[in-house]
């Protein structure tokens, strides 16, 4: 194993500038993927904890949203100024948080400084429109684009920098205050972040950061200060975050799983075709990815070579202590996703989908599963169907242009697809007939911040990224002057 640093900060509940050192939620014992041993005792926040943020949010809210924008703007510039430059210790503390490989999570701050630069500029362009012309419509008319209050966010464990750079700085940018509930299961990147948000200036109260259990989280989605939840996990939670929100009509961002289709054609590049496909759905955060080409549909003609070539690809991945800068993919997360996806496998075995490779757990301490390939997969089986969120790739083949977009559009689920061809006539148009939130062609990057990212169906609801990410967090009233 490698000599890096794996001490484990001290978490605390981020509450209005403070920190509190222990909650009425108890406390969760963080186990290390790699080794399967407690690595630290983190404070959970309960419901008092929740209702004190809140609490707390709202009065800096009253001043958050009368500041200047050009004052949010140069908080959030500051802001990912220091995330950037604390790229090393965020890619550490994230191969603590979940075993992501130090190599993977390298780009993360990168691309979380990114994300806050952004809505920073979008910060002081926040606008009306008019609406009545005083002469022609004897009135004046505009709209005013205003912030909710206080926003409750709730994010998963699988990427936890980035999805606080995602749902944060659009939130605060509009002038939101925010209570964020990360989950406990990774929760240094988070301490770190707070850390800078107040290295940033930011007043107290604006963002507010608690790891808590899952009583937290519903009083968090149900506490009436709270004016809009943004969530990212499951559709089974997603589906009682909304039965919260109904009697209110309290609006939610939902950003949930995947099934995404990744379609080669019989012209594409096949070698960066597989590349793309397993490295977004075997290597990258070990398949734990909502938005990962987890189902290849590939052309008759270069079925057999594809299989072929994935399989190679799957086999030699460096796998393995994260820490180690050679290594590419570490382990899931818990035992419980091992067992999961392992169960997941041993299903998919028995309906009669071709193992191609993996399939098993590898023989070392540590929740490492071996990258898993299946061809021949039944268009209406389990593993076609549902998320697996680990490294499982399935294969499936067609003949014709129309054959491929119906197994893309086959599932309940509409986040992301990706199309492989060599004819950007035929990329354009499959991509129009496409049923999800996002097309990337020919190897274009997920998560580029000027782009909205967000899904249909059980892939959720709203968006995170573009204008439409900032505009999420708006509301918009009119006024009318009679002249």
């Amino acid at each position: 194993m490698s000599d890096a640093d794996r001490t484990p900060p001290k978490v605390h509940l981020r509450i209005n500038g403070e920190k509190l050192h222990a909650g009425s939620g108890g406390t969760y014992d963080h186990i290390s993927p790699v080794t399967e041993q407690v690595d630290a005792r983190i404070p959970l926040a309960g419901k008092e904890e929740i209702d004190l943020a809140v609490s707390k949010a709202h009065e800096a809210f009253q001043v958050w949203k009368r500041m200047s924008p050009a004052q949010r703007r140069e908080l959030l510039k500051k802001l990912a100024d220091l995330i950037e430059a604390n790229s090393a210790e965020f890619a550490r503390l994230g191969a603590l948080d979940n075993g992501t490989p130090v190599t993977v999570g390298s780009a993360f701050p990168a691309t979380s400084a990114e994300w806050t630069r952004y809505y920073a500029g979008w910060a002081d362009k926040i606008q009306g429109d008019v609406t009545g012309n005083p002469v022609q419509d004897g009135e004046l008319g505009y709209t005013l684009a205003q912030p909710y209050g206080v926003v409750g966010i709730i994010i998963t464990w699988n990427g936890p920098l980035i999805s606080l750079a995602m749902k944060i700085p659009p939130a605060v940018g509009a002038g939101n205050t925010v209570v964020v509930k990360p989950s406990e299961l990774t929760p240094f990147s988070g301490e770190l972040f707070m850390d800078l948000v107040e290295q940033a200036g930011f007043p107290p109260g604006v963002i507010n950061v608690l790891p808590g259990t899952a009583e937290a989280g519903a009083r968090l989605v149900a506490h009436p200060l709270v004016k809009k939840v943004s969530f990212t996990g499951g559709p089974a939670t997603a589906t009682k975050i909304l039965e919260t929100c109904a009697p209110d009509m309290k609006p939610a961002v939902l950003e949930l799983g995947g099934k995404s289709a990744n379609i080669v054609f019989e012209d594409a590049d096949i070698e960066a075709a597989c590349q793309l496909g397993t490295t977004f759905s075997l290597i990258a955060l070990s398949g734990q990815g909502c938005a990962f080409a987890t189902r290849m549909i590939v052309h008759e003609d270069v079925y057999d070579q594809v299989v072929e070539q994935v399989k190679l690809i799957a086999q030699n991945i460096p796998i393995g202590d994260p820490f180690d800068p050679g290594v590419m993919s570490g382990p899931v997360v818990n035992e419980a996703a091992a067992e999961r996806i392992i169960g997941m496998v041993e299903r998919a075995k028995g309906e009669g989908a071709t193992l191609v490779t993996g399939g098993a757990r590898i023989d070392r301490d540590g929740y490492f599963v071996q990258p898993t390939v299946f061809a021949d997969v039944d268009p209406e089986s389990e593993l076609a169907q549902t998320e697996v969120f680990g490294p499982v790739l399935a294969i499936f083949k067609f003949s014709t242009e129309e054959q491929a977009i119906a197994l893309a559009n086959g599932t309940r689920y509409a986040l992301s697809s990706y199309v492989q061809t060599n004819d950007l006539k035929r990329a354009v148009r499959v991509a129009a007939e496409l049923e999800a939130g996002e097309t990337l062609i020919n190897g274009a990057m997920n998560l580029q911040v000027g782009r909205p990212f967000g899904g249909f169906g059980l892939s959720g609801a709203g968006k995170e990224g573009g204008r439409q990410g900032i505009e999420e967090f708006l509301r918009i009233r009119s006024v009318g002057v009679a002249i």
